[in-house]
């Protein structure tokens, strides 16, 4: 007498609820214990979203990341929980990779270790179409992680000069006496000095992090979404001109140390806006310069009247 195996006397669903359950049951064990040998790493990563203004927004990071799978739950529901052995190097490179950066005591590549563990662990334990479904969530926590402080500082330099100048242009179209010595604008008097927190290299980080969500959330072509990154840098940089445009001109019309401290913060909070609106303007300007393929499936409608020939 031949016994099949209980799996076998199953239905496909109920097969693919019970691979599903698996591999959750998998991945929610790998994960708890990837939080566990983690948890110094992501503590230091959140006291330092708290202290450093250019990455408060690593903690809307992984909320985010969380809307983009939610977003993608189409893709989820086709996807078959096969586990892959292709994720088994994946994941051992990345607890490798961070192994090695806590002996070198490498705080920067401790944290970016965590992106191969996790995408080791999501084709391991689910396969490759639940990370056909992930991997743009998975790659957008890339925002939360800070920086290493050469690649901050090389990129702040020269941000600084950048805006100096075009601020002190601006200014001088405007009409007003501008002079750019270094970091600092010269208005008659007056001296305005571009800091390192004016650099706008965290409104750089924030506006990237936020531009490529909504790429990844918006139904809108490839191009249009590929775009809308890119073009992320320059209008986060014509927003920090602007900031410091109007607060060269309001201090030098004003001239008061606390009418300056006042706007400087004021202005520091509606950067982000004016370049949401620099993006929308973007967004509709790109709806109307491509021309949208339309697909006919029948013959072209002839309005008006042929007259005889």
């Amino acid at each position: 007498m031949n016994l099949l195996p209980l799996n076998s006397l199953l239905p496909a669903a109920a097969k693919t609820d019970s691979l599903r359950f698996r591999a959750l049951a998998s991945a929610g064990i790998l994960l708890v214990a990837l939080l566990w040998s983690s948890w110094t790493t992501l503590t230091a990563m959140a006291d330092r979203w708290e202290r450093d203004p250019q990455y408060s927004h690593g903690f809307l990071v992984p909320v985010f990341a969380l809307v983009v799978l939610w977003h993608r739950g189409d893709l989820l529901k086709k996807a078959t929980w096969q586990p892959c052995l292709l994720g088994l190097p994946v994941l051992l490179a990345g607890i490798a990779l961070r192994l090695f950066a806590i002996r070198r005591e490498l705080e920067p590549l401790d944290a970016f270790a965590l992106l191969p563990t996790l995408f080791g662990v999501v084709l391991f334990v689910g396969g490759k179409s639940v990370l056909r479904w992930s991997w743009p969530a998975l790659a957008f926590l890339t925002f939360m992680i800070p920086l290493p402080f050469f690649l901050d500082t090389a990129l702040a330099h020269p941000l600084r000069g950048l805006a100096t100048a075009i601020s002190t242009y601006a200014l001088q179209t405007l009409g007003y006496p501008a002079i750019a010595e270094g970091n600092i604008i010269l208005i008659d008097q007056v001296k305005l000095g571009v800091v390192e927190a004016c650099s706008g290299l965290g409104m750089l980080m924030t506006f990237i992090a936020l531009a490529t969500a909504l790429a990844l959330v918006s139904r809108a072509p490839l191009l249009d979404r590929a775009l809308l990154i890119v073009s992320a840098a320059p209008i986060a940089v014509i927003a920090n001109v602007v900031r410091i445009t109007a607060t060269g001109m309001v201090y030098h019309g004003f001239g008061s140390a606390t009418v300056h401290a006042v706007l400087h913060d004021l202005s520091g909070w509606l950067m982000m806006p004016l370049a949401l609106l620099l993006l929308w303007l973007e967004l509709l300007y790109l709806r109307k310069l491509w021309v949208r393929r339309q697909h006919v499936t029948g013959p072209l409608a002839i309005s008006g009247h042929l007259s005889p020939g």
